[in-house]
């Protein structure tokens, strides 16, 4: 027998046993019952297993490919990862900064609303600090320069909006215009020492008050001494408190505008003795008096 017939009969063979059918019975063990029988072959199994794993790698590439799986696989990294990472940093930066200053804006709330005034360092104006290192220097000032101060004094005599020694003010108030909150008479005076931060002005009933300056209304609520009170936030870490109000008629977050009325006048609170208007006014957490820099 030459090799090509041997090697057709070897082929026939392995042909033969690859196609020969089986069947594969699934019994019960107790009453040998048949339950499920399959007609198998070993071509029919082999077709099976590759297709099963075809199919298994599709899908594992797909996982890979196009689902956050893959940045868990080392050396694969997600290009947009970085971007990602930078645009959280700037979310955290914007979140820091409105916390500090939300933190800013309730400490500036609760002097205000608590009456609790900082130290004679922190009453120390910036200003003065910053030339106090300059002593020396400006006690050899020449005849000219004396002169010239002396001028520049008187002509800002009478201005409202200059440093007060004083309360600590500095110098953010001088080009600050404020509004006249209500029209009526001034009958209880700044008094710092009796813990009275502000001033007591008589109006007209349902009299309307109104906003100072420009700002953000970062309290609008009740209290059992002052009753209805609003505050409000003004450029320059200026606050202006109205209280004894009967109606608020501005929430918590609204933005104001100079002039435009956010309450109206009342008797509301253990304090108070008749419908007037408590006005006070707070720079850099300390409180000055409102007819230093307001015309009522």
């Amino acid at each position: 027998m030459d090799l090509k017939s041997e090697r057709k009969k070897i082929w026939k063979l392995l042909t033969r046993r690859i196609r020969d059918q089986y069947r594969l019975v699934v019994l019960n063990e107790e009453t040998l019952e048949e339950r499920i029988s399959f007609k198998l072959s070993r071509l029919n199994v082999f077709v099976a297993i590759g297709m099963l794993s075809i199919i298994l790698v599709l899908i594992t590439t797909y996982i890979i490919a196009f689902t956050p799986l893959k940045e868990y696989i080392p050396g694969y990294t997600d290009v947009t990862l970085q971007r990602r990472i930078y645009e959280l940093q700037l979310r955290s930066d914007s979140v820091a900064f409105a916390m500090r200053s939300q933190e800013s804006y309730l400490d500036n709330l609760r002097k205000v609303l608590g009456g609790d005034l900082p130290n004679e360092r922190t009453m120390t104006p910036v200003d003065t600090a910053q030339t106090r290192n300059y002593r020396n220097i400006t006690d050899k000032r020449s005849p000219e320069d004396s002169i010239l101060r002396t001028e520049y004094d008187n002509a800002n005599k009478y201005n409202l909006f200059k440093s007060d020694k004083s309360t600590g003010t500095g110098a953010t108030m001088r080009n600050i215009t404020f509004f006249t909150p209500v029209k009526g008479i001034v009958t209880s005076q700044f008094d710092p020492l009796r813990k009275h931060f502000g001033i007591d002005i008589v109006a007209a009933r349902d009299e309307v008050i109104k906003s100072v300056q420009d700002g953000t209304v970062i309290f609008s609520g009740w209290t059992v001494e002052t009753g209805y009170v609003i505050a409000i936030q003004h450029p320059g870490n200026v606050i202006s408190v109205y209280k004894h109000n009967s109606v608020l008629l501005k929430k918590e977050g609204n933005i104001v505008h100079a002039g435009e009325t956010v309450a109206i006048i009342g008797q509301s609170g253990e304090l108070s003795t008749g419908p007037h208007l408590h006005l006070e006014l707070w720079i850099n957490g300390i409180p000055v008096n409102p007819k230093d820099y307001i015309v009522f």
